[in-house]
């Protein structure tokens, strides 16, 4: 499932954006298609020319009926009549969304202790102070089993010692969940602490809730800005002149 709004507020339109030929959504809807882990794939939407578009490049959309507070709750509504066990979500802004960091995310479902986690989602090392003072980057740290402790978009933890030692941790915008755990999910009310940050997963650490992280050494490349977009011209262009 990739839940897209259109009027993002740092990038109002930037799901329509042109991604060397086709726009960021569509090109994010063909990276999760071609991982080809999944029974089905749909864009949960609630934009009219979202909804056209991925229709008219042979993808398959639901429009959503109600407002949402965030991603997940628009996909909560979509699988909710649905008869499946995962759901996948992958942010509409991913398109270097790849198989390999798919594949991580659904082993922690045929684990020992699956029974035990609500959410699976990714974190990649950031290597550079600029990426970490980045607001727009979601940092999480987390425990020595890798379950998350907390996520802001503040350099967590502040780096008071140097050489302490300590990886920084991006979010990167893929979460698996059994469809239970997103359906009540939704049903929870926003906090304070993720109304401040604006980051979806903090409700379910404020109500108690666990998510393992796994962690992934590609790049997390998310569109959030034009100088996101112009650095993912870049990427793609230099992917397309490897073939």
């Amino acid at each position: 499932m990739i839940p897209a709004r259109y009027e993002a507020s740092r990038f109002p339109g930037k799901l329509m954006q042109d991604l060397c030929g086709k726009p960021v959504i569509v090109r994010t809807y063909d990276a999760a298609v071609g991982t080809g882990l999944f029974d089905a794939v749909y864009v949960v939407t609630d934009s009219e020319i979202i909804e056209e578009t991925i229709k008219e490049h042979g993808g398959k959309a639901i429009r959503s009926q109600k407002e949402h507070e965030c991603g997940s709750d628009r996909i909560a509504e979509a699988v909710a009549p649905m008869d499946i066990d995962i759901v996948v979500n992958v942010q509409g802004d991913e398109p270097f969304t790849n198989g390999e960091d798919m594949v991580r995310v659904l082993q922690v479902f045929k684990e020992a202790d699956s029974h035990k986690i609500d959410l699976a989602s990714i974190m990649t090392p950031m290597l550079s102070l600029k990426e970490i003072n980045n607001p727009n980057n979601v940092k999480v740290i987390v425990n020595e089993h890798d379950f998350a402790l907390y996520f802001s978009r503040a350099a967590i933890p502040f780096p008071r010692e140097l050489n302490a030692g300590v990886t920084y941790y991006k979010h990167k915008g893929i979460y698996a969940f059994r469809k239970q755990a997103i359906i009540d999910f939704a049903k929870l009310p926003m906090r304070p602490l993720e109304a401040s940050e604006k980051i979806e997963c903090i409700r379910y650490l404020e109500y108690g809730r666990i998510i393992k992280m796994v962690r992934s050494d590609s790049p997390a490349l998310g569109i959030d800005t034009e100088a996101d977009l112009n650095e993912a011209r870049k990427v793609f262009k230099a992917g397309e002149a490897a073939i």
